[in-house]
């Protein structure tokens, strides 16, 4: 499989670094965030952690040993109760307005930027390899523009062992892919195989991997022994359209009110009401889609149902939808 190109070389030259990106879909960048900053926040995560009974208790903080019996994946109650913990951190969401990060994609996108309010965490848990997260882009979720990027890193060296993210190089041109439901974050799964695109590697704590919303990606399985901890910011122009998910958390049904109840006073809180946005309509049929597709299987008995039927019950309006993918999970899980 081929390597990361690095990117770093180029971060003084904003057309090169443009011309890569429409390229090649991503733009992979060694050391650009302090680790000492990361390692901090991990370090919180992990307290967090601990106290859920994620991690070993009697290992060293720092080495973030899983304990298995802790095991849980969004968006089910038990690992959101954990998550919205997390979620309320300032320091969570301060890294993504770091002026590294915010830097690059002023230069990339040639004027000023907003990082989406939906920051995401990923907490993911050691030899559960079935909950990867399967290939998928960006776009469905997010919507607005398009012309929305993502930074993704995580607060650690990964080694191989505790896998990462892979991207399918140049594969952002093909619009968007046919899915099918699947099992981890999202729960779809590009139906094209996409082979000889996919590019990784290991990463080193502070590098960042930079993605278009159309770029097909995929979590590379953890077989290691201790949780993976990783961020998503999603950045975009300010003046290009924004889905109205995108102002919301990401541990909903938690609100902001909530997320701010602790925190002294800061610059941070509601900055984008700073701005006069385009909310642009969500296109919910992606998602429709899905969910048809994961109550037929769940019908049918077939576990790749399971994260969607998860996703139903926590996020759908609709009750008799929700009723009917408990039912269904319900039924999966007695199997």
């Amino acid at each position: 499989m081929p390597t990361f190109l690095d990117s770093t070389p180029l971060l003084d030259d904003p057309p090169a670094l443009r011309d890569r990106m429409q390229r090649d879909g991503y733009l992979f960048v060694c050391g650009l965030l302090p680790a000492d900053e990361l390692e901090a926040l991990r370090l919180r995560f992990l307290a967090v952690a601990r106290d859920a009974g994620w991690v070993q208790a009697d290992a060293p903080l720092e080495d973030a040993i899983a304990d298995q019996d802790g095991f849980c994946v969004e968006p089910t109650p038990e690992y959101m109760d954990v998550y919205r913990r997390m979620y309320a951190l300032p320091q969570f969401h301060a890294l993504q307005h770091h002026p590294a990060l915010v830097g690059l994609l002023e230069k990339l996108l040639g004027g000023p930027v907003l990082p989406h309010p939906r920051l995401i965490g990923r907490t993911i848990f050691p030899k559960r390899e079935s909950f990867t997260t399967p290939p998928h882009q960006d776009f469905i979720p997010i919507q607005g523009t398009a012309e929305t990027y993502t930074a993704w890193f995580p607060l650690h060296d990964l080694p191989p062992t505790m896998g990462g993210l892979e991207v399918a190089a140049g594969a952002h041109r093909g619009g968007v892919y046919e899915f099918k439901p699947a099992l981890g974050a999202g729960g779809l799964a590009i139906t094209d195989s996409l082979a000889g695109s996919w590019t990784g590697g290991p990463f080193a704590q502070g590098d960042v991997l930079f993605f278009h919303s159309m770029t097909p990606h995929r979590g590379v399985p953890n077989t290691g022994d201790q949780l993976r901890l990783s961020i998503d910011a999603r950045y975009q122009r300010v003046a290009d359209p924004i889905a109205p998910g995108s102002l919301l958390p990401h541990s909903q049904p938690n609100t902001w009110e909530a997320i701010y109840a602790e925190w002294p006073d800061d610059p941070l809180q509601y900055y984008w009401r700073r701005h006069e946005l385009d909310v642009a309509d969500y296109d919910d049929s992606y998602h429709e889609e899905r969910d048809r597709q994961a109550l037929a299987l769940g019908e049918q008995g077939d576990r790749l149902a399971v994260s969607a039927l998860q996703r139903i019950i926590a996020r759908d309006g609709d009750s008799d939808k929700r009723q009917r993918a408990a039912e269904l999970l319900a039924a999966l899980e007695e199997k």
